[in-house]
Formats: structure tokens, sequence, C-alpha cells
């Protein structure tokens, strides 16, 4: 079925958008309330957070991070430019590519993020009702 032919939405549908969109949106103040009130931008958390989140390794390149934060490499440079300058994070030599540099998490970034991130946890598992993907009412 194509996207014209899709069934109608429900009162029911509507409903589930609305919830799971202030679902979003309420995680997204707590999260940007909570890393402020700690002395951080919500961006810097974020760098942090993909760091050690990044699959299979505890570094990432400017480049990775650009991906995975959804921003231009420009502005990467200086959020870790800063991030670095607070002493969260630091660069070092790629070791397979001259021109790359990895950024890794300082062990202050790290004891930052683990509080950070505990209480972003015990938010989660609060909210998982109002962010649990919508089940809709009509099929396809």
């Amino acid at each position: 079925m194509s996207d014209h032919e899709s069934p109608p939405l429900t009162k029911q549908d509507f409903e589930a958008l609305a919830r799971f969109r202030f679902g979003i949106r309420s995680y997204l103040r707590f999260s940007e309330e909570t890393v402020r009130a700690d002395g951080l931008t919500p961006q810097q958390y974020q760098l942090l957070l993909a760091l050690k989140g990044f699959p299979g390794r505890e570094w990432a390149t400017v480049r990775e991070l650009a991906d995975r934060l959804q921003l231009r490499h420009h502005s990467v440079v200086e959020l870790v430019n800063r991030a670095q300058s607070q002493g969260l994070v630091k660069r070092e030599a790629h070791p397979d590519d001259g021109r790359a540099v990895r950024v890794l998490v300082t062990p202050e970034g790290e004891q930052v993020l683990t509080r950070l991130s505990a209480l972003h946890r015990d938010e989660l598992r609060r909210m998982h009702t109002v962010l649990t993907l919508p089940v809709w009412t009509s099929t396809g």
C-alpha cells in the first residue's frame, strides 16, 4: 500500500502521536534542565554520550561525531574545543590515519557523564509509558 492509500488516522492515533510527542519534549526539557544545572550545555552532554556510547570503542573522530550528533563538521570542532577547555574530552593522534584525530572522554568527563546519565536513565524509567512507541489502531 503506498503512502497516499494508507488508512485514515483515528482519534486514538492522534492521541498516541500527541502523547509520544509530549513524552519526547518532556524528556528533552528534563535533559536540558538537568545538564545545565550541572554546568554543561545540552550539546556537551550529547557529545560525551556519543563518545561513551560509540559502538565498539571508547573514542570517535570529529567526522563520526558530526554524523552521530547530526551537526556540521565545524560545529563539532567548536564543541570539542569548548569541552576540551573544560577538561571533559581530550584529543589524541589517530593510530591509523595521520589526518584524523581521536576524541576521548577524560576521567573528569566520565564522572560528569556517569552522574548525568544515571539521572537520565531514571527519568526514562519514570516516563516509559509516554515514551512507548504508538500502537496504531488502523492497520494497513
